[in-house]
């Protein structure tokens, strides 16, 4: 069976611009116009030195050709202008639906392949490149197609006139192709190097802004910060050898295309020296070959976006047709909230290697389950396999009875709350941030939620109480007070099922007995998932699943495991010093 041909960067690119392809076809159409009406002075300048110098031409006939030269120039401007308008206005809705299909599409890719793809590299895709496909859309396809079509259609035109005056008057255009030619045939190559080294330098720059902190303790400079520093020069030497390699192609071509009389003026004049072409038309001639280049060399300065068309399409491309988890529209039947792990195994494709190999666990509704284990043994692996932001790779996981890839990722996210050590608040208000757990709360659910979870008090002593900008993931507020209204988020949300992924980390002492008071009272009746260091906080748990090297090691209440789980046990036994030390 013959493989479906693959569509073409432009087909892509004019399939997602869909919605808006008549817009497109009348920014086309309008630019036709515009530049049909710029060639129009050329003609009555033509007809008017012919009839000066032939002295057929009145002076009220002279003032003709120059009002019908004016208007050619009226109509350049206004469908110019108009042309322009409209490709704007269809391009600018086209990127802003691309960027909303990529975020769209983020929100069912599993969380692995984001959370493995350096946060630089979407920055890059989803603004740079997006914006990148501007020119594309808004000139080069109204203006190079318009830019194109009026000198083919004068070339014609001088052909039928005189065909070697039309010769004649491209033959720069010709010796300009070649040293272009010389600059284009490694720009694909080029301008995929330059992506790789812009995105290797945007990475750097992300993880050296986030770890600013790092750097400053340890007394170290941007420069000597080495990944930094070598990702920005790499980046400033890749384009400056680039520029330098391709410099005197660019130069030969734009001193050469121009240069149209050189061959013009010494043929024509030999032509009309000869009687085999007349000064009308030799002046016609001349006149129309200046003008023949202008619209060229216009069009050649999308050659650029031409060439970089395909990498662009190529980077979206990789977002908006990535694996995604593949969920059913219609709801599933729940049949109650019990959640089942049947042998399962996991991996993180980037990675390589089970992280979890076999795990059979039966959480029933309504309790507290605490997975606990070795750093690296696969408990938050498992929290969030249930929370469905990985697909399992072996074995199944049911909730009240439903395949979780049965389940649409909306139903789920209704099911379940979420809340991990480094959770991410917005560059919005408090209350806007505590809101985000159900959007339609009022105020006096918020501050309520607030209070029962112990962040009212310090978000009252905040500048401007629940109205003070918490900044850019958080940064205006401590570890501490980011961690406790990420609590007050989950717990407005109000899901049956509630995950804590070491969610008390970074909450002092002093208040961490509060938190645990409140979530009890928040949590009651739901079923609670935790996974948790300071052991201490689980010791009430109705079942303790002790995770080690990617299987369940054991599981129980906090008694008998102590007395059966030499691993528990070790754990509890240095739990009980540290607590004691501090």
């Amino acid at each position: 069976m013959e493989e479906a041909k693959k569509p073409s960067a432009f087909e892509k690119l004019w399939e997602w611009a869909g919605p808006y392809h008549g817009g497109f076809v009348s920014a086309v159409l309008l630019a036709v116009l515009g530049v049909a009406c710029g060639m129009i002075p050329y003609f009555c300048v033509a007809a008017i030195i012919t009839g000066l110098l032939e002295g057929t031409l009145p002076l009220d006939g002279c003032l003709a050709w120059c009002l019908a030269a004016l208007a050619g120039y009226a109509g350049k401007v206004i469908f110019g202008s108009a042309s322009t308008s409209i490709s704007h206005t269809a391009t600018y809705h086209t990127l802003r639906d691309m960027r909303k299909r990529m975020i769209d599409k983020l929100s069912r890719m599993p969380m692995g392949t984001i959370l493995d793809t350096p946060s630089g590299q979407y920055k890059t895709t989803i603004v740079d490149r997006v914006e990148g496909m501007e020119p594309t859309l808004a000139h080069l396809i109204p203006e190079m197609t318009s830019n194109i079509l009026i000198p083919a259609a004068i070339f014609v035109y001088l052909f039928a006139l005189d065909w070697r005056m039309a010769l004649c008057s491209v033959v720069t255009l010709v010796v300009g192709f070649l040293f272009m030619t010389g600059s284009m045939k490694t720009y694909g190559a080029r301008w995929d190097g330059a992506v790789k080294v812009g995105r290797a330098m945007n990475a750097a720059i992300v993880e050296y802004v986030g770890g600013i902190q790092v750097v400053k303790a340890f007394s170290q400079s941007a420069g000597s910060y080495r990944k930094y520093a070598d990702a920005v020069n790499a980046n400033a030497a890749y384009y400056v050898d680039w520029m330098a390699e391709s410099q005197k192609y660019m130069a030969g071509w734009q001193s050469v295309v121009p240069a149209v009389l050189v061959t013009v003026l010494p043929v024509g004049l030999a032509l009309n020296l000869g009687g085999s072409l007349s000064t009308a038309d030799f002046l016609t001639v001349i006149v129309l070959s200046l003008g023949l280049m202008g619209p060229i060399l216009a069009a050649m300065t999308f050659v650029d976006d031409l060439a970089v068309v395909s990498s662009n399409v190529e980077e979206i491309s990789g977002i908006l047709d990535g694996e995604e988890l593949r969920r059913p529209a219609e709801p599933a039947r729940l049949n109650g909230r019990e959640i089942v792990l049947h042998d399962v195994s996991f991996a993180y494709s980037a990675r390589g290697g089970d992280v979890l190999r076999g795990v059979n666990l039966r959480i029933r509704p309504g309790t507290v389950t605490a997975l606990v284990g070795p750093s690296g043994s696969g408990k938050s692996t498992i929290a969030k396999l249930i929370a469905g932001f990985f697909d399992v790779t072996g074995g199944s996981i049911t909730l009240g009875g439903a395949d979780l890839r049965e389940i649409p990722l909306s139903q789920l996210n209704a099911q379940i709350a979420y809340v991990s050590q480094e959770n991410y608040l917005f560059d919005r208000t408090v209350r806007d941030n505590i809101r985000m757990g159900r959007l339609g709360a009022s105020d006096a659910e918020v501050e309520a939620v607030a209070r029962a979870a112990g962040c009212d008090a310090f978000i009252r002593a905040l500048p401007q109480g629940y109205d003070t900008v918490c900044g850019g993931g958080g940064g205006h507020l401590s570890g501490g007070e980011k961690q406790r209204i990420s609590i007050a988020r989950a717990m407005l949300k109000d899901a049956p099922i509630i995950i804590l992924d070491e969610a008390t980390a970074s909450i002092d002492p002093e208040n961490e007995a509060a938190i645990q008071r409140s979530i009890s009272a928040l949590t009651k009746g739901k079923t609670l998932i935790v996974i948790a260091h300071r052991l201490s906080t689980i010791e009430d748990a109705d079942n303790i699943v002790v995770v080690k090297d990617g299987r369940v090691a054991a599981q129980g209440r906090q008694r008998e495991l102590l007395d059966t789980c030499p691993l528990y046990k070790e754990m509890w036994q240095a739990h009980m010093r540290a607590r004691d030390c501090a």
